[in-house]
């Protein structure tokens, strides 16, 4: 069997992202979860907005 160094590289990726843990997935949704409250917040506020007609 050959070696590829591509494919020792691509293996230790794979196994330093595994070792990272939830990290994306945590980051995603904190910023989910922030877009969610920006965006409830701004449609519940604009109905209190008045209207001087």
């Amino acid at each position: 069997m050959e070696h590829h160094p591509a494919a020792a590289w691509l293996t230790e990726a794979v196994g330093a992202a595994q070792q990272q843990g939830a990290g994306n997935l945590l980051r995603v949704v904190l910023i989910v979860m922030v877009l969610g409250c920006v965006l409830t917040a701004w449609f519940l506020l604009r109905g209190y907005k008045r209207k001087d007609d």
